[in-house]
């Protein structure tokens, strides 16, 4: 298979709005932990970084989305991934994505 082929698997593997919304705050403030990382000259907080994303990623397919990270079975694609759905939503296109895919009915909490 090839990269083309997984992003959409990715996208479905995050259909709930919740452990997107984890994923983006893991790798916010793992990036935020990097970057202090070179600020302070601290490589400590390397690794703490990347513990800090995964845990927030991994909270929300656990608790939240009920399934196994993508990780597991394609670690660099699951990182690449990650990565551009972080840009898409900054960006207000993951919608845009979503339905390029046929993905816009994803399951969102309910209004209120």
């Amino acid at each position: 298979s090839s990269y083309a082929e997984f992003w959409p698997v990715y996208l479905r593997a995050h259909s709930r709005a919740g452990n997107r919304c984890l994923h983006v705050i893991g790798t916010s403030l793992g990036l935020l932990l990097l970057a202090s990382a070179i600020a302070t000259a601290d490589w400590r907080l390397v690794p703490t970084a990347v513990v800090v994303g995964y845990a927030f990623a991994w909270a929300g397919h656990f608790f939240i989305e009920g399934n196994k990270p993508a990780t597991f079975g394609h670690p660099l694609w699951s990182l690449i991934s990650d990565f551009r759905m972080f840009g898409l939503t900054l960006a207000g296109r993951l919608d845009g994505e979503l339905r390029k895919y046929g993905l816009s009915q994803m399951k969102r909490p309910p209004p209120g």
